[in-house]
């Protein structure tokens, strides 16, 4: 499954996940929200596609149709009011474990500078092995990821079968306005699902 099939599951699941909307260059960016602009591709690498994060709206709409050109219809540009991340990670579901790893704030920061905060490995039998940072998630955090598993787990349910895992970005986050000052309640946000 590639980036583009996740964005769609994601749709699709029983999940809380980013509210996306395909952007086809009719699109408006409203001034009250910064904006998320990213890509997916229907075939080939679809790792390090050029994206934009919390930019302004005359920013956003700017970057959007440039990457709307660029795409060719060799994929699709999607986008969504930006969020700030307070805590991110990775949730990895494989037949016989569970992995979790959580850095603070944003997920590039686990993806790009290799930065962690604590990794909880679950097997089947519900054992559990942390290492790191212990108190870094909270119980009603893994609570809050853990609750999803079951349903990954039956929509992946083939990939699993099959040797592979289902790994899905995720944060705990809050909405926010134009100046990026935080509003609303936190919660968790799903934003990639693919299997590796």
């Amino acid at each position: 499954m590639n980036k583009l099939m996740g964005f769609l599951e994601l749709k699709e699941m029983k999940l809380p996940s980013v509210p996306w909307k395909q952007y086809t260059g009719k699109e408006n960016f409203e001034d009250r929200y910064l904006w998320t602009v990213r890509s997916a591709v229907y075939r080939g690498n679809d790792l390090n596609l050029p994206r934009s994060i919390g930019e302004s709206s005359k920013v956003s709409k700017k970057f959007a149709d440039q990457l709307l050109k660029e795409m060719n219809n060799n994929g699709i540009v999607i986008y969504y009011p930006y969020f700030i991340a307070n805590k991110s990670g990775t949730l990895e579901v494989r037949s016989d474990k569970v992995i979790i790893e959580a850095v603070k704030d944003d997920l590039w920061n686990l993806v790009t500078y290799s930065e962690r905060e604590v990794t909880i490995i679950t097997d089947i039998d519900g054992n559990k092995s942390i290492i790191g940072n212990a108190n870094f998630i909270s119980n009603e955090e893994l609570d809050s990821l853990s609750k999803h598993i079951p349903e990954i787990r039956k929509l992946f349910r083939n990939d699993l079968l099959q040797g592979k895992a289902a790994l899905l970005e995720w944060s705990f986050a809050q909405s926010c306005n134009a100046s990026k000052e935080p509003i609303g309640e936190k919660y968790l946000v799903f934003y990639e699902a693919r299997t590796v």
